[in-house]
């Protein structure tokens, strides 16, 4: 099995046909979860993947609990491999029984982000790692439209974005749903530009 190493964290890879490999987008999320996450921290990463950035909070921040989810069983798998404490299911709908009246204090998103019309979707369970609908933003917003319900007064959200899915869109649906918004990582990549855009719930 393929593995990955990124501070002090080593990462078992699952296939990549069907799970997505952790790529630059990943380590932009993974730093920026790192300037934000505290020892003690209840921490929610949604959409978790092979289960990188979480695994690599868990390794650098002490004492927070990290806490997952992710619709991909292939995925799922990998995440739980690599010691993420993960539940399969879309964005928060297995959390509502169980995690009821629990909140956390920082959620992270890398979402699909690219626009995808119907023929440019890819084949099985990876389609969920790059599907981002018409607009790059539909599973985005449908994270938006939740998440609050899950955030502790004064709790963080960063997510994962690139230029092509449209910042100021992305930055006003924040602000509508109550949340202080700022850039707080950018990385060039080829054709786009990537950021991790933090949302504080005011």
């Amino acid at each position: 099995m393929v593995e990955i190493e990124y501070k002090n964290t080593r990462v078992k890879l699952g296939p990549s046909d069907l799970v997505y490999e952790p790529a630059e987008d990943s380590f932009l999320l993974a730093d920026a979860a790192l300037g934000e996450a505290e020892p003690g921290m209840r921490i929610l990463e949604i959409g978790a993947g092979s289960g990188f950035v979480s695994a690599v909070i868990r390794a650098n921040v002490k004492g927070a609990r990290v806490f997952a989810t992710e619709i991909n069983p292939h995925a799922a798998r990998c995440a739980k491999e690599n010691g993420v404490e993960v539940i399969r299911t879309d964005l928060f709908n297995g959390l509502k029984s169980g995690f009821r009246g629990v909140s956390f204090d920082l959620i992270l998103f890398n979402p699909p982000y690219l626009p995808t019309s119907e023929d440019e979707k890819v084949p099985g369970w990876l389609n969920y790692a790059f599907d981002g609908g018409a607009s790059g933003r539909e599973t985005l917003d449908r994270f938006l439209e939740e998440v609050r319900d899950y955030l502790k007064p004064g709790g963080k959200v960063l997510v994962l974005i690139s230029s092509i899915t449209g910042l100021e869109a992305v930055k006003e649906k924040m602000m509508r749903s109550g949340f202080e918004v700022d850039v707080v990582g950018r990385k060039k990549v080829s054709f786009e530009e990537l950021m991790v855009v933090r949302g504080k719930l005011i």
